[in-house]
Parts: structure tokens; sequence; C-alpha cells
């Protein structure tokens, strides 16, 4: 209720506590090799600033989250905040202590997105590898688990996309599917085979968290190449991701834009963001992204022009005041 009382504060966020990872899946730019945890008493900071601009869900991303230390202790403090803890796994790290660990921290949701059936050269996040931490969290798991399949991006057979789903559903998890974006955050058009797969996938979606991801009218469009011109995306306003650095970016694919550092952020930036066109949005495929920016599809149009850096945001005009803001 408060995300749709008021769009003065984000909705979700995507808080990175460590870069490195334990893998080097060929389509992501998203990690490297060395990083080393970011301290902890400076995400807890970070979770606490983004408690008081009114954030509602935060989830922890990578890199390999699991790879911090005290993941569990940042888990806590984010329902100590009163905000809905998640966090982007690639799963490797998991096990019967772990996922009992995490149900103590008081996780909410946690996603694995797998990419094959049989790991090869793009991808070790494969079914064969994860199958026996699936069965652990769907037995043990108390936090909601979604397994998304993926499509695009250099993935050498679409059917492992059906069958990721399939196991998904078999294990009685939510399953969702998405389309890989590119280095640069864009996406190829999908062949027709490609696009059927899709369609099974989605039809096997379950769930509420699934059923918005099914319905999902920005990937529709950029499967057939269709851009996605009617959209105001929301990030840096609505939805933020905060790198290791402690920086504020659109995405992951726009790292840079406005990299204001966080304890600097505010409600002004919150706000000039909210209303400023992002020119890579008719081709973006994040998908977290789409969904945040759901909410406020009907209301405030965007009227500020975001070009290639933060000195060229025209947002020198007063901000606008209304009913729906």
């Amino acid at each position: 209720m408060k995300a749709l009382a008021s769009t003065r504060h984000p909705i979700s966020a995507h808080v990175i506590p460590i870069r490195r990872c334990n893998l080097a899946c060929a389509y992501c730019n998203e990690y490297d090799e060395t990083s080393p945890p970011v301290p902890t008493l400076d995400m807890l900071h970070r979770i606490d600033l983004l408690a008081a601009l009114g954030l509602s869900s935060l989830t922890f991303s990578g890199g390999e989250p699991l790879l911090h230390p005290d993941l569990d202790q940042l888990i806590r403090r984010v329902r100590q905040r009163g905000m809905l803890s998640g966090l982007l796994t690639n799963g490797f790290l998991l096990n019967e202590d772990r996922i009992q660990r995490l149900n103590e921290a008081g996780l909410d949701y946690l996603q694995i997105s797998i990419d094959n059936v049989e790991p090869d050269e793009v991808s070790l996040k494969s079914l064969k590898t994860l199958d026996a931490r699936l069965i652990m969290l769907a037995d043990l798991a108390e936090f909601h688990v979604n397994i998304n399949s993926v499509l695009g991006g250099g993935i050498r057979n679409a059917e492992d996309a059906l069958a990721v789903a399939r196991r998904a559903v078999q294990l009685k998890l939510t399953s969702t599917v998405g389309v890989i974006h590119d280095g640069d955050g864009q996406l190829k058009p999908f062949g027709e085979r490609e696009r059927l797969i899709y369609q099974q996938v989605r039809d096997l979606a379950k769930g509420s968290y699934s059923r918005i991801n099914q319905h999902n009218p920005y990937q529709l469009n950029l499967i057939a190449g269709k851009p996605n011109n009617w959209w105001w995306c929301r990030a840096g306003g609505r939805y933020l991701y905060i790198c290791e650095d402690g920086l504020v970016h659109y995405c992951s694919q726009q790292r840079g834009y406005p990299g204001i550092p966080l304890d600097k952020y505010g409600v002004g930036d919150l706000r000039r963001e909210y209303l400023t066109k992002k020119a890579c949005a008719p081709y973006c495929t994040i998908s977290c992204v789409h969904q945040t920016s759901i909410v406020d599809r009907w209301r405030d149009p965007q009227t500020f022009e975001f070009s290639s850096a933060p000195k060229n945001l025209v947002s020198i005009a007063p901000l606008p005041k209304g009913p729906n803001t």
C-alpha cells in the first residue's frame, strides 16, 4: 500500500555485498574474481540508509552474495528495519546447514537462475549440478523459492529452459522465465523455436510471484524484436542498484548513472530519476526494473531526458506536485 500511496520512496533495491563470484558465466558482466566482501559495518549502514528512504524490499545480489561471511547478519538487519529480504544466488554454496541459517535469519525469498540441463562453456549453472540443492530447498526452505529458466545470451539449447521449469514445478517451487541480455543489457530477437519454448515455459508458471512475470508485456515485445517505447523506467527512483562501492546506479547494466553515493542520495534524487526518461529503456531486459515500474505505469509522465552522464540530466525545472506523487 505504501508503494501505491506515494512515489517519493523506492520500492525495490538490489544491493551488492560482494562483486566476486565463484563462477564465470560467459554472458555475465556483473562479477570479478578478486574483490573482497564489503565490510559488514558498511553494509549495515547502507541497509539503514535504504530503510530511511522508505525502501520496501531489499535483495542481495552479486557477484555471489553467499560469499559474504556475514550475510545472515545483513538479512537480519533488513528484517529488523521492516523491509522484505531477498537473495539472488547461483545456488552452488547451498547445503542443509546454509538453508537453515537463511531460515533463521528471516529471508523472505530466494531465486536461482538455471541456464541449461548439462554444464557447458557458457554456464555451469545447470540442472545437473543444482538438482540436489533444489531438492534440499523444496524440503527445508521456509522462504519462497523461485527457479528462473533463461533464454538468449548464447544459451545453446532453448529446450533446456522447459526442462528446468518442469523440474521446478515438480518440486512445487515457483517457476519463471527470463531473457538474458548481452553485455550492454540489450537483446537480439528470438527465433521461432525460442519463442515457442518461451511460451511453453510461461504456461508452466505458478504462484503470485510467477504470475507477475508470466504476463510481462515487456518480454513479449523484446523476444519479437520490438522496442518497448510506451513504458516509463523508474530506475533511480523506485528501483535502485547499489554497487559494492556504495554508489546508486540505474541498474546492473547502467553502472555509472547517476553514480551518486548512497549516503548523499535523497528525496530530490529519487524524484529527479523517477521523472527522468532513460534512452536505454526500449530494449531493456532487466525484469526487476520492469516489474517495479509497472506500479507507476498509469501516472506521472517522464519529463527529463537522460543522455549519457548525470551532468546531462535536465533537472533544473521545479518538480511538480500532485495527488499521485
